[in-house]
């Protein structure tokens, strides 16, 4: 079993036959991501990367059962592509794209409210179960097949999270690329839950940062339901109060938006905390041990 995507999920990419959809689609399917077709419009009939283009995403669920979506489509677009995707009735959405106007997110929250999807994104590198599926923008091979799930608003840290636990020998079941736009699709809290419920993830690395309550909400729920070792770290200890750091959400705007309020948070709930990024796999190995 794996979360999210696997080796049958049927893949389409928006935005198929732009620069960053076409290199990206590239590598996804160099890896071996079972990408089925592409969604341009206007440019539909057409083959690009010996895939299918297709004019929009009913027509790709229509013609070849596409039940996940990855969005390389500019900010400007991006929402109405991700609510385009929901509407066809496709399962699992990624949205790469960043830059995305908060007034597009918040339309797109109420819209999908009542599908039957999981939006993951935007502003994110994507989701990634080793050896079956790269359904974003991270480096495949930094990623082994293994038993630690991730859950990350960070791309970099995300890798590098990886990096340390495939050399600890304990590798990676899923990892998920939550985002770090004020308003996402799929929280931390719901991203944990769904590796805690994996019966191939035995332990799970959450990294969060500063601003906003979703490493907090996490916290808790692992505090009342978790049932496998979490290790986690909050990136921005060092940030000024008021400032955005790298992405949009991460600002702090009270007290216990702070790292240091999250950490203590996080604590006090059962995860066990590091202060720096590069204890990250030692500290799950020794849980693992």
């Amino acid at each position: 079993m794996s979360v999210l995507v696997n080796k049958d999920s049927k893949v389409i990419v928006q935005g198929f036959t732009g620069s960053e959809g076409t290199f990206h689609a590239g590598q996804m399917i160099e890896y071996g991501t079972n990408v089925v077709a592409g969604v341009t419009p206007g440019k539909g009939g057409q083959k690009h990367l010996d895939r299918p283009v297709f004019n929009t995403v009913s027509e790709a669920v229509e013609k070849v059962g596409a039940n996940t979506s990855m969005i390389f489509v500019p900010p400007a677009f991006a929402g109405d592509a991700i609510m385009e995707a929901a509407a066809a009735g496709i399962q699992v959405i990624i949205c790469i794209t960043e830059g995305i106007p908060t007034k597009d997110m918040i339309t797109v929250k109420e819209y999908i409210s009542d599908k039957d999807c999981t939006l993951v994104g935007p502003n994110c590198p994507g989701v990634i179960t080793p050896g079956e599926a790269k359904c974003g923008i991270m480096p495949g091979f930094v990623f082994d097949k293994g038993k630690i799930g991730i859950v990350s608003k960070s791309g970099t840290l995300t890798y590098e999270a990886a990096d340390q636990v495939v050399k600890a020998g304990l590798g990676i079941s899923t990892a998920i690329g939550i985002g770090g736009d004020p308003i996402i699709g799929t929280t931390t809290k719901e991203a944990v839950e769904l590796l805690m419920n994996d019966p191939d993830t035995e332990g799970i690395i959450m990294i969060g940062e500063i601003g906003g309550q979703l490493e907090a909400d996490a916290a808790k729920w692992v505090k009342e339901n978790g049932t496998k070792p979490v290790v986690g770290f909050i990136a921005g200890q060092t940030a000024p109060a008021g400032r955005t750091m790298g992405h949009a959400g991460a600002i702090v705007g009270g007290t216990d938006d702070t790292a240091e309020a999250k950490m203590k948070i996080m604590n006090e709930c059962g995860i066990h905390v590091v202060a720096s990024p590069a204890n990250i796999g030692s500290k799950m190995a020794e849980l693992m041990s």
